[in-house]
C-alpha cells in the first residue's frame, strides 16, 4: 500500500464495467443481485444514498435472509439505537453490519436528529451455505472502532496487515478510502481476490480511466494491483475485492441464497417472522381500552 505525490507510473488494471446505475429519490441503485450482481458475486447490491438524515426516519421495515448488509458513512452522521448494541453515533467510518441469515426484519435502527446531509452506502454480501440459514448477527460500530490503514478505514477483511472487527465470512475486503487531492494509492488485493470493483461518492479518480462521483466500475478479473490518483479535490471511495463467490444467485424478495432449497427455507422463515409480529400487534390492539 502507498501514498505518495510523486509521478510514479500508474499501473492499469483494465475497467471491464462502469455504471451510474439508477435514481430513486435520495437513492441510486448502483447494483443489484439481477444485474451486476452476477459479475460481483459475493458483492450483489449496492445503494449509494444522499439526503438530509431525516430520510432514514422513514425507512419502511423490509425482510431480508441469505446475506449481510453493511451500511457505511461516507459524509455526515447518523445515530443507532439497539436493545442490545446500546446507542451510539456513526459518522464517517462507521458501520452498521446485519448478517440476515435465516431470516430477519429490519428498517428502523438508523435515524438521525437532524436534517443535515447524510451520505454513504449500503452493500449486500451473499453468504456462504453454511452462513446462509444460520443466526442473525448485527454489529453497530462507531468510526473509532474501525481500524485505518494508511487512507483506508478497514471495514471488512484484513488488509496491510489490519483486521476489521466486523464478523464478516473470510475471502472479502471492503474499504472506505479517502485519498487527498492530486495524490495516489495503490490498493494490492489478497491472494485469490480475482474480483475487484470500487464507487466514488466524491471528487473523482484516475485509473488512468477517470472514475466520477456516483459512478460504480468493474475491474477485469484478475490478481494484480490498481494505482488510484485522485483528481483536483479530495476522492472519497469505497472499494471492494474478494474470493469469487462460487455458487449462483437464487432470487427472492430481498432474499439471496446459494439453491433453492435454501432460498425457500429463508422466505419461509421471513412469513412465520411477519405472522408472529402482526399476531404480537394484534394481541396489543385487542388489550387496549375503548373509550366511547
Amino acid at each position: 500500500m502507498t501514498l505518495s505525490a510523486q509521478c510514479d507510473t500508474v499501473v492499469h488494471r483494465p475497467i471491464s464495467h462502469r455504471t451510474r446505475g439508477s435514481g430513486h429519490g435520495p437513492i441510486t441503485r448502483l447494483m443489484s443481485p439481477s444485474d451486476l450482481g452476477h459479475l460481483l458475486k459475493p458483492f450483489v447490491f449496492l445503494d449509494l444514498f444522499e439526503a438530509p438524515g431525516s430520510f432514514l426516519g422513514h425507512m419502511p421495515l423490509h425482510p431480508h435472509s441469505g446475506i449481510a448488509t453493511v451500511t457505511v458513512i461516507s459524509e455526515g452522521s447518523v445515530q443507532f439505537d439497539d436493545p442490545h448494541a446500546g446507542r451510539g453515533t456513526i459518522d464517517y467510518g462507521g458501520v452498521e453490519w446485519l448478517r440476515a441469515g435465516a431470516g430477519v426484519w429490519h428498517g428502523k435502527e438508523l435515524s438521525a436528529q437532524t436534517c443535515a446531509r447524510v451520505q454513504g452506502f449500503q452493500l449486500w454480501l451473499a453468504l456462504p451455505p453454511e452462513l446462509e440459514n444460520g443466526a442473525v448477527d448485527s454489529q453497530y460500530l462507531e468510526a473509532s472502532a474501525i481500524p485505518v490503514a494508511g487512507p483506508a478505514r478497514v471495514i471488512v477483511g484484513r488488509y496491510d496487515g489490519v483486521q476489521s472487527p466486523v464478523r464478516a465470512p473470510e475471502g472479502i475486503n471492503y474499504l472506505l478510502v479517502t485519498i487527498p487531492a492530486n495524490e495516489r494509492w495503490t490498493y494490492t488485493p489478497p491472494e485469490g481476490h480475482r474480483t475487484l470493483w470500487m464507487s466514488v461518492s466524491r471528487g473523482s479518480v484516475q485509473t488512468p480511466q477517470r472514475v466520477n462521483a456516483g459512478e460504480l466500475v468493474i475491474f477485469e478479473q484478475g490478481t494484480q494491483a490498481v494505482t488510484l490518483v485522485a483528481g483536483d479535490k479530495d476522492a472519497v471511495f469505497v472499494i471492494g475485492s474478494a474470493v469469487p463467490h462460487p455458487h449462483d444467485l437464487k432470487l427472492g424478495y430481498y432474499s439471496v441464497h446459494t439453491n433453492d432449497e435454501a432460498l425457500r427455507a429463508g422466505e419461509a422463515k421471513i412469513a412465520e417472522i411477519a405472522q408472529r409480529v402482526r399476531q404480537r400487534q394484534s394481541a396489543e390492539d385487542s388489550s387496549r381500552p375503548v373509550f366511547r
